[in-house]
């Protein structure tokens, strides 16, 4: 029962990127979510099993209290069918925390999962590429290209957080399939955010390069004019098979900052301010942007923390900020490049999320479950964590079937 929870755990994981790309249609949903709630049902049996709970920590706890408050506030919305519909959505993403942090058992299954979720984007940028090179689109002359079932900025902030997680099994991995993953799904990446002509992405793909960049010079120094000069090479080769409308849209970026218009995102985040005074304690309820601000139903904050305040007022926004400030204690209690790697990942995060909507994602629970796993098996097996993440030549096979090697003498 333990290892199919973890493999569904890992399974997830690979789904969550792609996984509006496969969607069964209601009352079955998308992949993620069959996936996830199969994984649910083991964990809960995992638990009946073995009749107790893990110890939460506190990014369980906040995050549990921040899916509490919202469900509490069914009771002064001012879009009670948004906030029914919200409960259901906000359980389903923010499920993985507890569940990540009760499944995982050892740093190769957390690796595993690693392993998995940059698998997940790759799929992700080749079903971008593949909307690329489709007749339909380019007989259509399109200007932005996503993965079929996929928002553009959504693409674009999934592929950003692979990065620094692709660059980490490269700089960590002992076995040459997963550092060729890692090696081949920057510039796969990097074109695939490219071609989604998001702005928002771009700057987010810049923040992850400059990371990535930053754990390979830490991992290997004497590589560091090499690291510089592939990452040059990569943006000129990948320049030349980028649409030029889609690079013309790109090129907009300094006169968006300049006129502050941010693509009408700066009066979403002022009616979504005015909505804020009018709640400002307690919010308008889960759900209830488009409702409180007086926008069209579709509309969204295209802001984390301008969603969070108006929906939640400041209590929810202490919750949301709590949360936030867990997961950097986390990373921060990490070390090495596995450190490195989540903490810019961490700030692919932060930059995205200026400029979306990011708190409903799987994606941004996944990640906050992962770094606070990752935080807890530091404390319970330090020398595993070592041997699994430090970037030396592993060699005996260690848990989880992963193959770890005594650095070699001399």
């Amino acid at each position: 029962m333990a290892r199919l929870a973890v493999g569904l755990m890992t399974l997830f994981a690979f789904a969550v990127p792609w996984e509006y790309s496969l969607d069964l249609g209601e009352p079955v949903g998308n992949i993620a979510r069959v996936v996830g709630l199969l994984l649910l049902l083991t964990a809960v049996t995992l638990v009946l099993w073995h009749g107790s709970l893990r110890p939460p920590g506190v990014v369980q706890w906040l995050t549990l209290g921040l899916y509490l408050y919202f469900v509490l506030s069914y009771l002064w919305t001012v879009d009670p069918t948004a906030t029914l519909e919200k409960m259901r959505g906000y359980f389903q993403v923010m499920m993985v925390v507890w569940l990540m942090w009760e499944v995982g058992e050892s740093p190769w299954q957390l690796r595993g999962m690693m392993r998995a979720l940059v698998a997940g984007c790759a799929v992700l940028a080749v079903l971008t590429l593949m909307n690329y090179a489709s007749v339909a689109a380019q007989a259509a002359a399109q200007v932005r290209f996503a993965a079929e079932g996929q928002d553009p900025n959504d693409v674009a902030r999934f592929l950003d957080l692979g990065f620094p997680l692709a660059t980490l099994l490269f700089a960590t991995e002992s076995r040459w399939g997963y550092r060729l993953l890692g090696l081949m799904y920057v510039p796969c990446g990097l074109l695939a955010v490219m071609l989604t002509a998001s702005r928002g992405g771009f700057f987010g793909a810049l923040t992850a390069l400059v990371g990535s960049a930053m754990l390979l010079l830490v991992w290997r120094p004497r590589a560091a004019s090499m690291v510089f000069l592939g990452l040059a090479t990569t943006m000129a080769v990948l320049w030349l098979f980028v649409p030029f409308a889609s690079l013309e849209r790109l090129a907009t970026i300094p006169s968006q900052l300049a006129t502050g218009d941010l693509n009408e995102r700066l009066s979403l985040w002022t009616a979504g301010w005015h909505a804020f005074t009018r709640a400002p304690w307690f919010g308008h309820g889960a759900g209830s942007f488009a409702a409180a601000a007086g926008l069209g139903a579709a509309d969204t904050a295209h802001n984390t923390m301008v969603a969070v305040m108006v929906t939640g007022g400041v209590a929810g926004l202490l919750l949301f900020t709590g949360i936030l400030a867990a997961v950097c204690r986390c990373v921060s209690r990490l070390d090495g490049l596995l450190r490195m790697a989540l903490g810019s990942t961490l700030a692919v995060w932060a930059v995205t999320s200026m400029v979306g909507s990011v708190e409903e994602n799987r994606m941004t629970w996944l990640l906050f479950g992962m770094m606070a796993l990752a935080a807890r098996l530091a404390d319970e097996d330090d020398v595993g964590m070592r041997e699994v993440f430090s970037g030396a030549e592993p060699a005996h096979e260690g848990g989880g079937g992963f193959a770890i090697r005594q650095p070699r003498p001399g």
